[in-house]
């Protein structure tokens, strides 16, 4: 089969040995695949695959069952030719994956495999940080950072599709005309406006925020904690704007706020098939009935995913870049 491998920080199409699935896992003929940045990571080196995973990218796929290990076939979840989509530890550049049985989800009906290739990875980090270690619940405000970029354009819909407030942040006014649809209660320009003034304003007219999804961090996590609302739970996925900020501990103190570290990946295949069972049974009704529709800004051939990994380097996407496999 053929899957993109890494060679000198490029993808090359190469061809490589067809997966046969291991007991417990599911093989899939692979339709479509979703970009997510720690694929440009992992081109780059910096974060490679965890063991026993394929050496080449690949987060999230959707497409069909191929092939069912004896224990995956015998739990009798899945039948030869349905329609699914996974999550992953690396590998969906591919025409052919293997994962295990409780990473594949049922894809939502009504649903292309394209935007299913969108779901896994995504929805469930949205998932995970929003409502595991963040506690969001219904009437409570969340701030989502970076609203034009992939994974907020699943966040944001799916805070508020559970009763949400959301505060987001762009770099234009021309981003923030571009993310509309996504309905954000309040969406703060940064380079016209100051993030931690702005929450400061909120908390004063006592619409303080309760958990943040922080994709950015740098300086403005530092400004921007204090005006958290008392038990609040600040949400750091990744330091996209620095590694490095100033922390004013008083209020950490006298508010018990939390300051969280989180990342998917690190998580057990165990952890992450019980997150996807609760996703399927809360969220998939949401995206059968059209009230949560998934975000796609371009679709690109399997072949050119080194242009669509630039899309994301480059920050021109509003939405998820797909790769789809022909």
């Amino acid at each position: 089969m053929k899957a993109m491998l890494v060679k000198n920080e490029r993808l090359v199409m190469t061809e490589v040995e067809k997966p046969a699935p291991k007991a417990g896992e599911i093989l899939i003929e692979v339709k479509a695949i979703g970009i997510n940045r720690a694929d440009l990571l992992q081109r780059k080196g910096t974060y490679p695959s965890p063991k026993g995973w394929p050496e080449w990218p690949g987060l999230e796929v959707a497409g069909k069952v191929a092939a069912m290990g004896e224990e995956a076939e015998k739990e009798g979840k899945f039948n030869l030719g349905d329609d699914v989509c996974a999550l992953l530890g690396g590998g969906g550049y591919a025409e052919y994956v293997c994962a295990p049985a409780g990473m594949v989800m049922p894809m939502p009906k009504n649903l292309t495999y394209a935007q299913a290739s969108t779901l896994p990875e995504a929805y469930a980090t949205s998932y995970l940080n929003l409502f595991y270690e963040g506690h969001l619940q219904e009437g409570q405000t969340a701030f989502i950072p970076a609203g034009a970029s992939g994974l907020a354009s699943v966040a944001i819909p799916m805070a508020k599709a559970f009763g949400a407030r959301v505060i987001t942040s762009v770099l234009s006014d021309e981003i923030a005309e571009n993310i509309k649809h996504l309905n954000a209660d309040i969406v703060i320009n940064s380079v016209k406006e100051d993030v931690a003034a702005v929450l400061r304003a909120e908390e004063e007219m006592g619409r303080p925020v309760n958990m943040t999804m922080d994709c950015l961090c740098g300086t403005t996590l530092g400004e921007s904690l204090p005006y958290m609302a008392e038990g609040g739970y600040w949400v750091v996925i990744s330091t996209l704007a620095g590694i490095e900020t100033n922390v004013k501990l008083r209020p950490l103190l006298t508010k018990g706020l939390h300051l969280v570290g989180s990342m998917l990946r690190k998580r057990s295949s165990e952890e992450k098939a019980q997150l996807l069972s609760e996703l399927v049974e809360r969220v998939w009704p949401k995206l059968e009935s059209g009230e949560l529709k998934p975000s796609i800004y371009k679709i690109l051939p399997l072949e050119q995913a080194n242009e669509a990994q630039d899309i994301l380097e480059q920050g021109q996407n509003i939405g998820k870049v797909v790769l789809i496999v022909e």
